[in-house]
Parts: structure tokens; sequence; C-alpha cells
């Protein structure tokens, strides 16, 4: 039934009408100019012991707060909750993820000329300069056309690959190209830019390892037993894509991976099955060569944490 509303009721009821009218455009009335910092930054930062890679990616949550995520030299890509940005300076701190000091990380940089300058605090409180510009789009225009396959491991020795960043105990046992303790990772001397790989690798019970498509996104290799998976699981892109399944083996067989790297755009088939479908990698993940993302690169093979086997490493690159 219908019912008058009180004179008083009427009255607020039309207050409350208007108000929320007036709210959208006082909402967008309040809405901050659109920051100059938004974006993915591929930085250079001067660490203690040389220059390394890092990245940042700066973006909006609602009308006015900057939000994001940072990769540093190692790691995974962490959450930044909260980016504040005034007077072309872009300021933040995150806490530790794999390190042990127990401060936050505080980022600042300097906006000129569309380039990044900066200080990193780390959080063991060591001050790393860098500099940052922004991320390739590295978008194509027309679909690949592909060259001939082409055998990148031999079966017999080392040939075209490079051990680095610590002691090679990789070797070559029954035709198989084998990480006999942790040690040196293993770099291919090729460089490539858009490619389709096939390799086989088979890890041990706890083992890990990683694939790295031009030397800067990593593939996870890794024996895992959780239930829900996440992007640091094998079949991921490190710290960013989830895989839909685990679709893995298990540890002591033979595992298969296909890969096409099309310039951001990644499909990973793990055992036959697609568990990243054309999705777009962010950004470097940890343990990168470099952050020039735009550049060809090797393919990497992760030898620092466990022992590890890989054989019939097979890659088909773009034509120019």
């Amino acid at each position: 039934m219908y019912r008058t509303l009180h004179p008083l009721r009427r009255s607020m009821t039309a207050a409350v009408l208007l108000a929320g009218l007036a709210s959208p455009m006082s909402a967008q009335a309040n809405a901050p100019t659109k920051a100059p910092v938004l974006g993915r930054w591929d930085l250079t930062v001067q660490g203690k012991d040389g220059p390394y890679p890092s990245w940042v990616e700066v973006s909006m949550s609602g009308n006015r707060t900057l939000v994001g995520r940072f990769v540093a030299g190692g790691g995974s890509a962490r959450p930044i909750a909260k980016i504040t940005y005034a007077d072309r300076t872009m300021r933040f701190a995150i806490p530790p993820q794999w390190d042990a000091a127990t401060a936050d990380m505080t980022f600042e940089a300097t906006l000129t000329n569309d380039r990044l300058a900066g200080i990193i605090v780390t959080s063991a409180g060591e001050r790393e300069a860098f500099t940052g510009t922004r991320a390739p789009a590295l978008r194509r225009s027309a679909p690949p056309v592909w060259g001939a396959p082409v055998t990148l491991f031999n079966g017999t020795d080392l040939s075209g690959w490079t051990a680095f960043w610590g002691d090679n105990n990789w070797r070559v046992v029954n035709g198989v190209l084998t990480n006999t303790k942790p040690g040196g990772n293993l770099r291919s001397a090729a460089t490539f830019t858009d490619f389709k790989l096939h390799l086989e690798f088979r890890y041990p019970k706890n083992g890990n390892s990683g694939v790295y498509l031009r030397g800067r996104h990593e593939v996870q290799v890794e024996d895992i037993s959780d239930a829900e998976l996440n992007a640091t699981h094998i079949g991921g892109v490190y710290g960013f894509l989830v895989p839909n399944e685990n679709a893995a083996r298990g540890p002591g067989v033979w595992n298969t991976y296909d890969i096409t790297l099309i310039g951001r755009r990644v499909t990973v088939v793990l055992n036959g099955k697609t568990v990243i479908a054309d999705q777009g990698i962010p950004g470097i993940t940890g343990g990168a060569l470099d952050s020039d993302e735009g550049a060809p690169g090797p393919i990497y093979l992760q030898g620092d944490h466990t022992t590890v086997e890989y054989r019939n490493i097979v890659i088909t690159p773009v034509k120019p």
C-alpha cells in the first residue's frame, strides 16, 4: 500500500538524492591530476658488488591512491601498498622479502625528462643509486614467421653455453646436461627475441631451478606439493603469472616445457597441458641478467639452488 512521506522525511529524502547526484561531480573535481610516473619502469641499480637490474610498476587504485609492484635484484614481485608523488618525486617503502633484515626498504626517485633517478635504501641500510627508463610495450605488428629449429645443447659438451654467478658445476652425464651440485647458472651464447622453446628437465625431490627467457623472465622449475598454486610454482612466470594447474609429473622423472614468447606474450605448455595461455609478462623477474627488456637475450638455466638435469633443448627463433 502506498504511504505518503511525512514532510520532514520528504525534505530529507530530497537532500539525500541531491547529494547523490552531486557526489560523482565532487569526486571528479577532487580527483588528482594523472601522475606522470604511472606505468612500468626498467631500473638499473648500482649495488655494492656492481650494477644489477630492478623494476617498478606504478598504477592507480581508485581515483587518488598510487599503488604498485616492485622487483629487486632477486626474489619475486612485491606489492606496494601506497606510493606518494609530489614535486616530481615518488616515494614508497616495502618490508623485506627473503633477506634476514627487518627494516623496510625505502625508494625515492625524481622524474626528469621522463626518466627516473634516485636512491634505494635496502633493508640492510645500504644506499644504492639507480636510474630508470620506461619499459617498452613490445607489441608486435604482425604474426611471427618462424625460422629453422636450432639445437642449443649438443648432448656431448657445453659448447655454446657459459657458466656465471658461481662455480661451474654443470657437466654432460650420459648425454644429459647436469647441474651436479648448487653453483653457477648457465646461459646460451646465442641471444633471441621471439621464439618457441622446447626442453626436457628432471629435478630431484625438493628440487628448484628455472628457465629464463631472454635472460630476464623466469619460468619456474620446482618440486611442489601445495594444493593451491601461485606464481612461484612450477609452470608459472616467477612472481607474475600463475599456472592454471599443476601439470608436473613430479621429481625424478622427465618433464617437458614448450614455451612460446612473442613480445611480452607468453604461452607455457607443461607436459602437453597449456598452463599459461598467451598472457603478458609485466616485467623482469628476480635474477634477471639485465633490465633492457627490448634487447635480445639468451636462454639461461638456474643452477644456484639444487641439482637439476636438462636435455633436448631446441629453439625455433623468429625470422628477422
